[in-house]
């Protein structure tokens, strides 16, 4: 019985193996929750922003949605970033859930000001995934222009992600006057459209 014509041969992002990029996007994603739960906060500790749930949302996609094959055939590199992000969360998790339960509670619940955001930002995450598979159904898997989009997207995702990681855990701390919230959401917004854009164009 004929299972179908094979997928072409794919050219992987940067030359890596496939699901390497996936796996560093989702470490940062999961490692800015790590730092949030252990960082000693010196005076009341902030919650997670909404829009990192968003982002969560992402890993837990990807992560369900890898075809058996792919992932029996994975290279070691993006088996070692599937057991640093699921362990490393697993282990920050029962760390702080034993040492002190009240404060995995409080900073893992988005605050509530920010949940009338929710709309717009799942429109970005949708938008951002929804472009990449147009754009893929468009220019196709294979296409040479694709290839360069794709590599584009996943390195300004990289840098959009760093980026916020360093401005809630080394700037916002220490500014006086806070960014409004609707300049945040903008942030935020253009954070998940082009994080989700990458998981979009592998999915």
């Amino acid at each position: 019985m004929s299972t179908g014509q094979p997928r072409p041969e794919e050219f992987q992002p940067f030359g890596l193996p496939v699901g390497s990029v996936r796996g560093i996007l989702s470490l940062m994603i999961c490692s800015f929750f790590w730092i949030l739960l252990l960082y000693p906060w010196p005076h009341e500790q902030p919650t997670a922003p909404l829009a990192h749930f968003f982002l969560l949302t992402l890993v837990f996609l990807s992560f369900a949605s890898h075809p058996v094959q792919e992932i029996r055939e994975s290279a070691l590199f993006p088996w070692v970033m599937r057991i640093l992000f699921v362990g490393g969360s697993v282990a920050v998790v029962a760390y702080v859930g034993f040492k002190n339960p009240a404060r995995l509670g409080h900073q893992l619940t988005p605050n509530a000001a920010e949940l009338f955001e929710w709309p717009v930002l799942l429109g970005c995450l949708a938008g951002g995934f929804g472009t990449s598979l147009v754009l893929r159904s468009i220019l196709g898997r294979t296409n040479p222009f694709f290839y360069s989009v794709r590599a584009w997207i996943g390195v300004v995702a990289f840098f959009l992600l760093f980026a916020e990681t360093i401005f809630q855990f080394a700037v916002l701390p220490g500014l006086s006057d806070k960014p409004g919230v609707h300049a945040m959401q903008i942030w935020e917004g253009i954070l998940i459209a082009a994080v989700a854009a990458y998981f979009g164009s592998r999915a």
